[in-house]
Order: C-alpha cells, then structure tokens, then sequence
C-alpha cells in the first residue's frame, strides 16, 4: 500500500528561507508563541499523526464509505478513533482565538496543518476543515453571546460545523435562495428549506453539528440583496452549554459520488428548525464570504495536495519498474531493463507534477502572509488595514483556487500515466487520488466562477485593472533585482515581459467588453490561467534567487536541495511557463466563435 510523507525539507525552505516566517511571526501579535522551535515542533508532530494515523486511511475510506440508516451516517472504519486522536491532540484550535479555548497561533500555521492533512486524506480533512470555516465565520459576525456558546466547543472539536448555500434549484446563483426563516418572537428564526451537496452535513464524529445557512426574511428583497445568515445546531445547546434536544435538521441522502467517498456529502431538510441570526438582515452573502474564501483558500490545497501525493507514489514507482532501455545508453546494465526513470518523457510527467506541487505550496504560502495580517487586523479593530489585506487575498484568491486545481487534477492524471496499466486498477491508489480531486474545481465555485470572479469583479469591474498593477509592480520589482546575476537573469527578463504583457492583456479585455460584454466570459478562463502560470513563475524566481544565495553562502538545506530547485525552476520556466501564451492569445479572440452558431444547432441528432 503506498504511504503519504509530510514534505517537511521543501515546507521548511519555504517558511525559513523564501518567505521568512520567523521575522514574519515576530512581527505579529499572534506569532509571540510562534518562534522556531514551536513551528518545527508542530509540523514535525503534525506530520506524523498524517503518515501515521490518516495516510492509512485513506483507501479503506474510500472502499467502505459512508453509510446512512435512519437518519444517523456512519463514516469508515478508523475515522471516529482518528477524529478522536485529532481532537485530543488539540489540533482544531491550533489558530483560534484563545479566549475561545484555542491556541492564538497564526492563522497560517492552520494552513500548514491543513496541507499535510489534506494531502494524506482529504475525505477525513474535510470534517474538520468545514468547521473552521464556521468558527472564522462566528468569530467575525457573530455576537458575543453566539461567541461564547458555539466557539468554545467548536474549537476543542466537540462540535463539528458546516456551511449551506445550495438548493436543488440553484447553484452558484445564490439570488435563488427559497429557504425560509420566519421569526420566533423571541430572538430565534424558524427555519424551512432544503440544501444539497452540505460536506459533513451529518457524521458520527462530533457530539453536535452547528450549520451555518442561507436563508430569506419575509419581507427580504428579491436577489442576493435578500438573504441572511444563521446559525442553526443539529441539537440546541442547553442552558450549561452542552447538547440539549433535537432541532428540526435532518439528513435526506447520501450523495453517491465520483470520488471522496469517505467524506458525507449530504442533502439536508430543515423543517422548521430553530435558527438565530448572525450578522445584520439581508446581509448574509457578505458574512458568507468570510467563510467562502475561508473555503476557497483550503480547497486551493487540494490542487497542492494531490499534485504531491499522486507525484511522491509516481517518483518511487518510476525508480523501480522497469521497461525498455533508456534511448541514450543503457543506465543499469546489470538489470534485465532501464527504471522508466531514465525515459525522457516520464521524467517530463514527473517534473511537472514536482514543478507544481511546490510551486502551488509557494503561492499558498505567500497568501497566508496575507491571511495572517488580515486577521491580525481584525483582532485589532483596524477596519481600514483588514480590508487592504483583505483586497490583496481576495485578487489571488481566485486564482489559488482555479489555477492550482486545474493544474493538481492534471498531475494526478499524469501520475497515474506513469503507473501505466497498474495506475487503472485500484490497489495501486493512483485512479482515486483521480477520482478525489475531480471534486475540487467544482466546489467552492468552479473554475469558471473563479476566473469571473477574478476577471469580472476583482479586476474589471471593482479595481479597473488597478489589482493586476499592484500586484505586477511588486512581481516586476522583485524581478529588477536579479537582473545582474547570470544565473537568475534569464528568469528576472521573462518575469518582466509577463508583467508587461499581463497589464497590456488586461486593458485589452477592458476595452474590448465595452463593445462586447460576452468578452469578460469568453476571456476569463484564460486570463485566470495565464495569471496563474505567471504568478507560479513569481514563486519559482523567489525559490531560485534563495537557491542561488545560499549555494554561495550556506544554509539550512543541503547543495542537492538547492541545485534541484534551480533545476525544477528551470524546467518551469522552459517547459509550463510557456503555455501562458496560449491563454494570452486565446483571450483575445473575437468572442464570434463561441456565441455564432445557434443553440438548436450544437447538434443534429433527429
């Protein structure tokens, strides 16, 4: 059975060397307990729970899944003692509050941990990962009251949470939100509708469920302007805040999926449960996007995730099958043939997956600089600075979650092509890191909302570009600086005709949807990649330009670490980067070939 190891050297370049965490931390409130030490300590504990206690769940939860018998769902075998092991160790609150019964350590430390975990086993990282979603949530919008009843136990793990936007009629376009919230009189709301595809909706592993919902006032304004959030418990707390009786929620279904078995998606009936309202009427949208991009960065992991896994099996299955002899001589003339090791073409599977696993954990470490300052902010009440930080994070944000899941959905395929016949069949673990990480460009948006998102909002219609040339000044600057070095210059050159090029796409598209609106659609899918093959270039210059000093200099890696880096930025820049090109290209064209042919006539089938 393969076995999942927690990628600590390449995370600890990172944090240590390119992004310089311990200044970083020490610059933060949060980060006081957050020294060296500390840091290693914990991803070194952190690491071994995921190889040791989830990583061998990860097939037999896949295998067994989850069962649903009178409204009760039971996950595999091995979770509840696993959630159990997670809960006792305290790792839910590792980045929460501590008057909430957390640790106060930076958010981004959560980050960490939830990489390992969702690179090992997704399906079970999820259960978790939801309920943070709904603590960041109540953290931010909540009363002190709510605070104080839902934080607490969310935070030990007692409590699970989740979060319920989608209906069966309605997907993305939340402005059809029909579930009813009808007030009580006494400060609560009743509670009416059905939601579909709630992740850890209803399990065995927590005590209680606190589900955060959408939902519309009776006098609320059509569209999205009308709804609200609430919170609303599977069991409602009693008065000592433990689990009192049953609310009105149930669990309709099991969703039979493609992939993460072991994790209960859920179709969930509220029939008339008590609810109470979190944040101000008719505002629901914007306190869920607290949790949205919460969730939108933690899927971008299941883009890092996967890449790593499927590439950690895939290397060590092409260091020992053998086929063929290598085109350029024999390598091992003591075996009966060549490790496919050797064949050019493999080794270009194998890179890639290597290219964009640690590229894509660089761009979420950057982005958790950012995260860790918002929320820094935040605590501070420093309103103007949250919401700086909160643009900067919201312009990458689109482009962690699209780019990093196209790209980690293409590695897992790659590596089950080098498995060859045996990545098909099951025992191997290859087809379901495939089938598990279909999921994540759907989600939380697919790529095509995101690329809107980026596109359309965040760069167009709330910035006019004005995001794209932030961003790209602190990319080209950064680039200017290793220039005079021979060894990054061909690198630093390129960066700063991608940064020209991508400010010069970014009027283009502007002019052109002022003439034609279907631009900003037929264009954001490519401007989403090119943005993000451009931003990966950033974090492999970054990663090169530490290389190439500590190879003169000394540092904490060995020369083999550093000179696989300049080797890897190599091939990226070579072999991916220019693919960017073609989205570029692509995004110009006239949007004729998309929108000329008629509906009835996409096929002639009668």
């Amino acid at each position: 059975m393969p076995v999942y190891k927690a990628p600590l050297r390449d995370m600890k370049f990172l944090l240590n060397e390119v992004f310089d965490y311990p200044r970083h931390y020490a610059s933060l409130a949060s980060g006081e307990n957050a020294t060296p030490d500390i840091v290693d300590a914990i991803l070194a504990e952190c690491g071994k729970f995921c190889e040791e206690v989830l990583s061998p769940l990860y097939q037999s939860g896949d295998e067994e899944g989850c069962k649903l018998e009178n409204g009760e769902v039971t996950t595999p075998a091995g979770y509840k003692e696993a959630y159990n092991q997670y809960m006792m160790g305290g790792w839910q609150g590792l980045s929460a509050p501590e008057e909430y019964g957390g640790q106060g350590l930076p958010a981004s430390m959560g980050l960490l941990k939830q990489e390992m975990m969702g690179t090992a086993n997704w399906s079970f990282s999820m259960y978790p990962g939801l309920s943070l979603g709904a603590m960041n949530t109540i953290y931010l919008h909540g009363s002190e009251t709510q605070k104080q009843t839902y934080l607490v136990p969310l935070t030990e793990g007692r409590w699970g949470g989740t979060m319920c936007l989608t209906e069966p009629q309605c997907g993305t376009d939340l402005g059809q939100v029909k579930t009813k919230a009808e007030p009580q009189g006494d400060g609560s709301y009743r509670i009416t509708g059905t939601k579909i595809f709630i992740s850890s909706g209803e399990h065995d592993l927590t005590e209680n469920i606190v589900h955060i919902v959408l939902a519309r006032l009776p006098d609320a304004p059509k569209g999205t302007r009308g709804i609200s959030l609430f919170i609303v418990p599977k069991f409602l707390p009693d008065a000592s805040g433990g689990v009192g009786e049953r609310n009105g929620v149930s669990c309709g279904s099991l969703e039979k999926k493609m992939g993460i078995k072991a994790s209960a998606t859920c179709v969930m009936n509220f029939d008339g449960a008590t609810g109470y309202l979190i944040g101000p009427e008719n505002q629901g949208l914007e306190c869920m996007f607290t949790f949205m991009n919460t969730a939108r960065i933690g899927t971008a992991i299941q883009g890092v995730g996967p890449a790593e896994l499927s590439y950690q099996w895939a290397l060590d299955y092409a260091k020992e099958r053998r086929s063929m002899r290598a085109l350029s001589g024999k390598k091992e003339p003591e075996q009966v043939a060549d490790a496919i090791i050797h064949h050019a073409d493999v080794r270009r599977m194998l890179l890639t997956q290597k290219a964009v696993a640690e590229g894509g954990r660089a761009m979420l470490y950057y982005a958790a600089r950012l995260a860790d300052h918002m929320v820094e902010a935040h605590t501070r009440g420093d309103d103007r600075k949250a919401e700086a930080y909160d643009d900067k994070l919201g312009f990458l944000t689109p482009i962690l979650k699209g780019f990093l899941t196209e790209l980690g959905y293409e590695c897992t395929n790659l590596g089950m092509q080098v498995f060859g016949g045996h990545g098909y069949i099951r025992e191997h673990g290859m087809e379901q890191i495939v089938r598990d990480t279909r999921i994540a460009t759907l989600y939380e948006g697919t790529t095509g909302i995101q690329a809107l998102d980026l596109l359309g909002r965040k760069v167009l219609l709330m910035t006019q570009g004005g995001a794209v040339r932030e961003f790209t000044l602190k990319v080209a600057n950064f680039a200017r600086k290793h220039l005079t070095d021979k060894r990054l210059r061909p690198y630093a050159v390129e960066l700063l005709k991608l940064t020209a090029q991508w400010n010069l796409l970014t009027v283009r598209v502007m002019l052109a949807a002022r003439k034609d609106r279907d631009v900003v659609s037929s264009a954001a899918n490519d401007f989403l990649m090119y943005s993000g093959y451009v931003t990966m270039a950033y974090m492999w210059l970054r990663q090169a330009a530490v290389a190439v000093d500590k190879l003169d200099n000394g540092g904490e890696e060995s020369g083999e670490f550093y000179k696989a880096k300049l080797a890897t930025t190599e091939f990226y820049f070579e072999r991916l980067l220019p693919r960017a090109q073609t989205h570029a290209t692509s995004m110009l064209s006239p949007t004729r070939s998309l929108m000329q042919m008629d509906s009835d006539h996409m096929a002639f089938l009668d």
